[in-house]
């Protein structure tokens, strides 16, 4: 998920192609080409048969992929912005040897669909029913708006003998609308599709070998934010036991272009939410319609994400991300975790120590774009975000203490935006249910090889590794990849992070907080979070009200 700061408004397609490059960052499970080429044939003996169905899959290096299992109905016609639906049994065998298409976005040129609820399975080829392996279940990231897709869960897979799962879910104003015409508690779709992905975990995955009883749900980016308000989502009670967010905290003040939903931030109530939606049905030529429901039904989704929120006002074309809509989420995630009214699971929050998920490429590619290349931008942009703060913020960051403007910016958005408000949200939670902590200190991470700034140890850096390609790994950072794989699976099977071979981690105890520091080269090791706090300016952020 990339951040656009903006000396004037980019247009949407601009956006929408720049922020298209970014979420490819990391890779794709699949080529294009893959999407419209005939699918392979299933390896003999993949065959599963499911509460609706039977389905067969492809077995490749160990690992056998179920690619577009569907766990709803399509939410189409006037399935269209209704909780997720039952899907309807089929016969024969389904050939899940392709990917779903996405979910329609604004990102993706093709390969979108509004039938899309599905999942990806990937288990151990072999695996049998009921041998109760752990499950890991996936929401991406992409700023609620688009399909962030890393990797398949392959490393994951192979390394800790785990059934891996991959959430297809409604996304931009298709997932999140709120209006009036839709009825009480209307929004947050895209989070109900995420916990009815959750529930046909708990009635069929024991038929592909995983347990149900132990689930873990992780994400990065928005999907990090997406783990945070599966926590505190009533309605997710007892659907997982262990969570990771990854990166779910990256909101800024200003200059974004996406909704302000993740770890940390006061999310939109109903009431302003439906009337954001209202906006949004006089923009699209439904605010006088007789029937504004049936009116906005008729409107083909490519139309719809065209006018949605994006460029410089996210509110400005309907809600695009989670809100407290009353059922789904009745507060939101940061006054859960923090009052103790979350679920009670384990949770790992992770952000890399320079996060700052905007400014990622050149001015060359979007002119316009202010991305503090210059000490005058660095400036502006400071001014921007933090208003009458600026002063006291350009002394605690003087420019003279930084290799470029570029990076002083970096680190102030990282430590006011990500590290000082998880460590922050960690503290208070810690009261209520069980944390560990870990910052990504990682600079020289692959996953950002091909972006032109300096992003050091960047956003959602952890996830981007976990997924990578091993074989095109250094040895340092192999060694980090595997300390990952091994806590994250390990994890997964028992709530503790700490594996064979892996450092000491002790949970983020009231009076006893530790963060876990991420190093490559097998150095990564714990420090006090009072120290990692003083060394981030936490002593200032947290006594500002700026989100």
């Amino acid at each position: 998920m990339t951040n656009r700061h903006m000396l004037r408004p980019l247009t949407a397609a601009a956006t929408a192609g720049s922020l298209a490059v970014a979420l490819t960052v990391a890779g794709s499970a699949y080529a294009a080409s893959d999407r419209i080429s005939a699918p392979p044939a299933c390896t003999p003996g993949t065959t599963v048969t499911t509460g609706k169905g039977a389905v067969c899959g492809l077995t490749t290096d160990g690992v056998t992929t179920y690619g577009s299992v569907p766990y709803a109905a399509a939410p189409v016609g006037k399935l269209r912005w209704q909780s997720p639906q039952p899907h309807a049994a089929w016969k024969g065998v389904l050939q899940a040897t392709t990917p779903a298409p996405e979910c329609s976005n604004a990102f993706a040129q093709t390969g979108t669909s509004e039938n899309c609820l599905n999942l990806e399975i990937e288990t151990p080829a072999g695996t049998r029913p009921g041998e109760k392996l752990p499950v890991m279940f996936e929401f991406h990231g992409g700023g609620f708006l688009g399909e962030a897709r890393t990797d398949d869960g392959s490393n994951l897979v192979r390394t800790g003998k785990v059934v891996y799962v991959y959430v297809n879910y409604r996304l931009g104003v298709l997932g999140f609308l709120a209006d009036k015409a839709l009825g009480a508690h209307s929004g947050d779709y895209g989070l109900q599709d995420q916990q009815a992905g959750l529930r046909w975990v708990q009635q069929n995955i024991s038929r592909f070998g995983g347990n149900p009883s132990d689930v873990t749900v992780f994400g990065e980016s928005a999907g990090g934010a997406s783990t945070c308000a599966q926590v505190a989502s009533p309605t997710a009670k007892g659907l997982f036991k262990n969570a990771i967010s990854i990166s779910g905290f990256y909101n800024y003040q200003n200059n974004i272009v996406w909704s302000k939903a993740d770890c940390k931030s006061s999310y939109f109530t109903e009431a302003q939410a439906q009337a954001v939606g209202a906006t949004f049905a006089k923009k699209v030529g439904c605010g006088k319609a007789i029937d504004v429901l049936a009116c906005l039904r008729k409107i083909p989704a490519a139309t719809l994400i065209k006018e949605q929120g994006q460029v410089g006002d996210p509110t400005g074309g309907g809600t695009i991300g989670p809100i407290i809509n009353g059922t789904t989420l009745t507060m939101s995630p940061v006054t859960a975790l923090t009052t103790g009214h979350a679920n009670h699971v384990t949770l790992i929050t992770d952000v890399g120590r320079d996060e700052f998920n905007g400014g990622v490429y050149s001015n060359s590619l979007t002119p316009d774009v202010v991305v503090a290349d210059n000490t005058t931008q660095f400036y502006q942009l400071v001014n921007e975000e933090f208003g009458r703060l600026a002063p006291t913020v350009e002394k605690l960051y003087p420019l003279s203490r930084f290799a470029s403007p570029f990076t002083d910016y970096r680190t102030i958005m990282a430590d006011s935006a990500s590290v000082c408000p998880m460590l922050q949200v960690d503290a208070a939670a810690s009261r209520h249910m069980t944390i560990y902590a870990d910052i990504d200190a990682d600079a020289d991470n692959p996953a950002g090889e091909n972006l032109t700034l300096p992003l050091g140890a960047q956003h959602s850096g952890t996830n981007g590794l976990v997924h990578f390609d091993t074989s095109k790994l250094d040895a340092n950072q192999a060694a980090l990849q595997l300390q990952l794989l091994l806590e994250w699976t390990h994890f997964a099977a028992t709530g503790n992070p700490v594996a064979a071979n892996t450092p000491a981690w002790p949970s983020y105890l009231p009076g006893q907080q530790q963060v876990m520091m991420l190093q490559p080269a097998d150095t990564s090791m714990t420090e006090p979070a009072s120290f990692v706090a003083a060394q981030h300016n936490c002593g200032f952020w947290d006594t500002v009200t700026h989100y």
